[in-house]
């Protein structure tokens, strides 16, 4: 704000001077009348050629009565005009002729001549004035700096509300009693009920948590305030703790109201263990945000609510009762929920009549609300491409294809003849691998065109949202894994590095059905290795062996024993089905994509 007041003053003084020039330019005579001397003059007088005379300051006008025309002559200021005349040869009886007028000193002049003066002392004060200004906005810059940065939405005009948000029904269900102690926290007081002080969002990146805190003032219309936990922590100490501080006390200012901090991990997670111990700036800022917890007294209607995807390394002091009372889990949406978020972020869209959300929402299983509103986007984006009208079902499985393999097809990439023909038959062999297990996913596209970093691929889609699942599942996961190397072994005799992905996966899945599910035979119902899981992002980060040696052995063993078993079972069932191999794989090579219905088509025609 005070750079841009300095900007607008350097501007109103440029136009200052500008108006000064153009005072001149008016006021300066722009065809002046031609000058002669004061002996030029009296011979004029002399001769009866002068009509009258006009005497002002040291300029004298002179109009002579043989052109009536004008002319100028200069005499001194303090020498009468009739006095110099009559010096220069004029007769008293010859100026009694002439009509001289004295007029009175104009200060037009004077003015004119002290503002040009004064120009450049202008000109260098609005300088030093801008100079100051800056200076001063530093200085307030300085002085507001541990003033907090969160930004204040009203809730008079809500942007936001709970049905805008979907797939998240039982955590809307949680929290619209937050909305109903905003909207009528008395009802609440009289029976002594204290309203909990803190709501933590717990999700996966992308399920929405924003969006629900959002919607949460903009159902109960009370203002929000939304920061994020990074903007707290600055290297200068005291500088979190002093913004936290300003958050609150405006919070109060604007009660009823929600405060909103985004990843608050950036600051509330387990205190004690940077470099700095105790006396770390983040860990500071800590306690002022739980003593800020503390002071909210039951009168208070402001809450607190934060979003984090690791609620696993927060402070123990922020999940207690009377802070962070509640807990609501976003976690990834099922089909319904996937179907409803796609219906909200197709409004407003033009849609064509025959898109199936409900075949979009059981092909995107896994998907968070981030990624469905990406899919919609991607395809708007390839029906503008396309110079389409309206969105079609092509274009939203392009999308869906696209996300999850993680780009556009590489058309461009060129293959040999032998490429070609190996890709098609390890595609192939995954692809009747699938058809033929009972408990497989359903096969929705055959590929050979590279995508991403495939270079062909197998899309099956799940018919419903897995839960539970079962070790038949898993034994027909790693049978269809194992289907392309297989296939490449039976028609060339060799093998590629194509299966590079594939054996990765399958290696994992017999290992946690080893050591994690108990899903072994010979090892029993048992869990082996403490696993260290972000459960909400579904990674893990490390493994604490608790068994021995000859345990480990036995493991790798039975891991071995579980994939050599499945692959005796693949190669037995493309042994017998060999002409559907063929087939398949040769459809491969002429049209390098089929469906799901080219597929069976071609698969039952053998």
């Amino acid at each position: 704000m005070n750079a841009n007041w300095s900007r607008n003053a350097f501007v109103y003084l440029l136009i200052i001077v500008a108006a000064a020039a153009l005072f001149i330019n008016i006021y300066q005579p722009g065809d002046a009348p031609d000058q002669i001397s004061l002996t030029q003059l009296a011979k004029a007088i002399e001769k009866g050629a002068v009509d009258t005379v006009i005497v002002r300051d040291d300029e004298v006008r002179v109009t002579l009565t043989e052109n009536d025309t004008t002319v100028i002559s200069r005499r001194e200021r303090n020498v009468p005009l009739t006095q110099t005349l009559i010096g220069l040869g004029v007769k008293p009886e010859e100026l009694t002729e002439v009509d001289i007028k004295y007029e009175a000193p104009g200060n037009a002049g004077s003015w004119l001549t002290l503002l040009i003066n004064l120009l450049p002392l202008l000109f260098v004060g609005g300088l030093f004035f801008i100079l100051f200004r800056q200076t001063q906005g530093s200085n307030n810059q300085a002085l507001s700096f541990g003033k907090s940065r969160a930004r204040l939405f009203t809730g008079d005009k809500p942007t936001v509300k709970f049905d805008d948000v979907a797939g998240a029904d039982e955590a809307k269900e949680e929290l619209k009693e937050v909305v109903e102690f905003l909207k009528e926290p008395q009802k609440f007081a009289a029976l002594g009920a204290r309203i909990p002080k803190g709501v933590l969002l717990v999700g996966p990146p992308g399920t929405g948590k924003t969006l629900m805190a959002k919607a949460v003032s903009g159902e109960a219309g009370v203002p929000f305030f939304s920061i994020s936990g990074s903007e707290f922590v600055e290297m200068f100490v005291g500088v979190g703790a002093s913004r936290v501080r300003d958050l609150f006390e405006q919070a109060k200012r604007n009660s009823p109201c929600i405060i909103f901090i985004d990843e608050i991990d950036a600051v509330g997670r387990y205190r004690g263990t940077g470099l700095g111990g105790s006396h770390d700036e983040r860990e500071q800022t800590l306690n002022q945000i739980l003593v800020e917890m503390d002071g909210f007294g039951t009168d208070t209607n402001v809450i607190l609510v934060a979003a984090t995807n690791r609620p696993d390394i927060l402070d123990p002091a922020l999940l207690r009762p009377g802070r962070f009372d509640r807990r609501v889990t976003m976690d990834r949406p099922d089909v319904s929920g996937r179907r409803a978020i796609l219906s909200v972020h197709v409004r407003g869209k033009p849609i064509e009549p025959g898109v199936d959300l409900e075949l979009i929402a059981r092909q995107t299983p896994g998907f968070v609300g981030a990624d469905l509103e990406n899919v919609i986007n991607e395809a708007a984006i390839l029906a503008a491409r396309r110079n389409k009208r309206a969105i079609g079902m092509r274009e939203l499985q392009e999308a869906v294809e696209r996300i999850g393999m993680g780009g556009p097809e590489r058309r461009s990439r060129l293959m040999t003849p032998q490429e070609k023909n190996v890709v098609s038959y390890h595609e192939a062999g995954h692809a009747v691998v699938a058809r033929l297990c009972e408990h497989s996913d359903p096969v929705q596209k055959v590929t050979i065109v590279p995508r991403g970093s495939a270079g062909g691929y197998v899309w099956r889609v799940a018919e419903r949202d897995r839960v539970m699942v079962n070790r038949t599942y898993f034994m027909d996961y790693i049978a269809v894994a194992l289907g392309g190397r297989v296939a490449e072994e039976l028609v060339f005799g060799d093998i590629s590095n194509g299966a590079s992905a594939d054996i990765q996966q399958l290696t994992q899945a017999a290992r946690a059905m080893v050591t994690k599910y108990g899903m072994s035979e010979s090892m029993g119902p048992l869990q082996f290795g403490q696993q260290e899981e972000l459960v909400f992002l579904g990674r893990d980060l490390a493994e604490q062996r608790d068994y021995s040696e000859e345990v480990a052995e036995q493991i790798d063993a039975e891991v071995r024993r579980i994939v050599n078993s499945a692959y005796e079972r693949v190669r037995k069932l493309l042994s017998e089905n060999i002409n559907k191999l063929h087939g398949v794989a040769n459809a491969l090579k002429e049209r390098e994509t089929l469906s799901a219905e080219e597929f069976e088509e071609v698969f039952t025609a053998v």
